[in-house]
């Protein structure tokens, strides 16, 4: 019963976005409501704000951030070098190059997961991969990244060496006005995901 709800808060989002973007009728989904379950319920389709902001730093040139937010909220505030694909052009044919390719590692958000959550869904459906999520949004990445919370006295080490690492992130990335504790940021202790090679489409044969 607990799979079956899981299922049911992943999809009917889903099928509310499906019913806002232009019929899909050209790019037929490839995973099944199982397969999709399985990679919600582990979510796989997760990067922390700690990775990105690791991979920002250091100009990592395999991250792509895509602001899946209306154009009035990207032109107001957004991620360093993100671009706006917003939710209701996903299926467009002008993006699918820019979501289906194995070049860069694409990290959809929003103001928290939801809008970005469906953008990862409908992408995995499409069998498109090296789509994620950001973890949380970008509410999320406020309260982590820009203005961290000091632990309290006595925490565990890791505890203050990652409020450390996201103060230092903070400074470098404009965040808070407190000054960093140890220097520049550095937390390489889970790597990212692999960028995964997708196969390219055939060009039409012949000729006149």
């Amino acid at each position: 019963m607990k799979a079956l709800q899981i299922l049911a808060t992943a999809l009917v989002p889903l099928g509310i976005i499906i019913a806002a973007v232009p019929e899909n009728t050209t790019r037929p989904y490839k995973l099944t409501a199982d397969d999709l379950l399985i990679e919600v319920t582990e979510g796989r389709q997760f990067m922390s704000p700690d990775e990105i902001a690791q991979m920002l730093i250091d100009k990592d040139p395999t991250l792509q951030l895509i602001d899946v937010r209306s154009k009035d909220q990207f032109e107001k505030f957004s991620l360093p070098n993100a671009i706006n694909i917003p939710l209701e052009s996903l299926l467009s044919t002008e993006f699918e190059e820019v979501l289906n390719q194995d070049v860069k590692l694409n990290i959809f958000y929003s103001n928290s997961s939801n809008e970005a959550n469906q953008a990862w869904m409908i992408t995995r459906q499409l069998g498109y991969k090296n789509n994620y999520v950001l973890q949380g949004g970008l509410n999320y990445w406020a309260t982590t990244i820009m203005n961290p919370e000091k632990p309290a006295e006595g925490s565990p080490n890791e505890e203050i060496a990652k409020y450390n690492f996201r103060m230092g992130a903070s400074q470098a990335l404009g965040g808070g006005s407190e000054a960093a504790a140890t220097g520049p940021a550095t937390n390489s202790n889970v790597p990212k995901p692999v960028i995964q090679k997708t196969k390219k489409k055939k060009g039409a044969s012949g000729g006149c």
